[in-house]
Formats: C-alpha cells, structure tokens, sequence
C-alpha cells in the first residue's frame, strides 16, 4: 500500500491539489491523507474509489502495477488493451514503450458507430500513419471524408484536424504510428 500513497501524493501534487482540497472532494481527513500518502495506514478500497474520481484517474490506476518490460521484443500473447477511448476505440501497444522512444506503434480496434454520430476532428502534435488491416475505415482530414480499405495507408500530420469513424457494422481493426508527443 506505501507505493499507492506516494503515487496518490505525486498525482495530487501534479494537479496542484493541496490535501485540503482532497479532503474536501473526498470527505476523508487531511490527517488519514496524509498517513496514508506516507505509508502510515492502510485504506478502504471505497475509500480508493473516491480518491481516484477526485483526482480523475481510474481506480486501476492505482492498483495494477506496471510491468517492467526489458526486451524489446513482444510476443503477440503479452500484447494487452492499453486504453479504451469514447468506448468505440481499443488500443493495443504493439512495443515495449519507454518515454525515451520516437514513436508508438498501436494496433486500435474500432467499434461500430451509427451513420448520424457525431464525430469531431482535433488536431495535436506530431505525425501519424495509417494502415488498415481489416474493415472499411472513415478518415475525416481536414474536414474532407475518405473510405479506407484494407491495405490502404494515410500519413499526416497530427497537427491537421482528423479523426477516425467506422460506419460499418462489423470493426475495422488498423495499425497506427504515431509519434510520442501527446497521442495517448
């Protein structure tokens, strides 16, 4: 329980949140905080649950530890979902990912959407590429539509308004590069 209350301590400090305001969003004492932040006790997991929605993280965040990867090999049966977004985009990576590489490769399943969804383009840092392995995939880019089969591939940059649909009914599953800057 100790590295769980540094990193809630770490997490707080990096949204500039006293332990006042924790206090106050999670009803618990700034004193229990504070021991628990130090290793000094141990908390309830609904305690936990609160905690993790004051300081906007999920509760795994805390509890599943990372893994420490050392080859820079990964066998297609270590591959897990990295992320799950708007709950229509699974991301796997497909590297053994440290802060110090240039690019993160993902393997991103997409769910169906329906035809009169909403789907809003943004823009970030870097680049990206695109390769489609199965299904029928909707790249808008810079407001303009195109259709993807597979074995079609796009490469942009991150910094054009895009986004990715699937108005089919099956999912469209594709290989994406991007650059580490702030695509997660």
């Amino acid at each position: 329980m100790t590295h769980i209350g540094k990193n809630i301590k770490k997490l707080r400090k990096s949204n500039n949140m006293t332990l006042q305001e924790l206090s106050e969003k999670t009803n618990l004492s700034i004193g229990f905080l504070s021991q628990f932040e130090r290793g000094l006790t141990s908390i309830a997991l609904d305690s936990l649950e609160d905690i993790s929605k004051a300081l906007e993280v999920d509760i795994s965040h805390f509890i599943v530890k990372p893994k420490v990867k050392e080859s820079c090999i990964l066998k297609s049966f270590e591959q897990e979902v990295d992320k799950i977004t708007s709950n229509k985009f699974i991301k796997y990576n497909l590297s053994n990912v440290s802060d110090d590489k240039k690019i993160l490769p993902r393997k991103v399943d997409i769910l169906p959407i329906e035809n009169k969804e909403d789907i809003k383009e943004h823009s970030h840092k870097g680049e990206e590429f695109i390769y489609v392995l199965e299904g029928t995939l909707t790249l808008l880019l810079d407001s303009k539509k195109f259709q993807l089969y597979p074995g079609d591939s796009a490469h942009y940059s991150s910094r054009k308004l895009h986004t990715l649909g699937n108005y089919t009914n099956k999912i469209v599953k594709i290989l994406v590069i991007t650059t580490n800057d702030e695509y997660n």
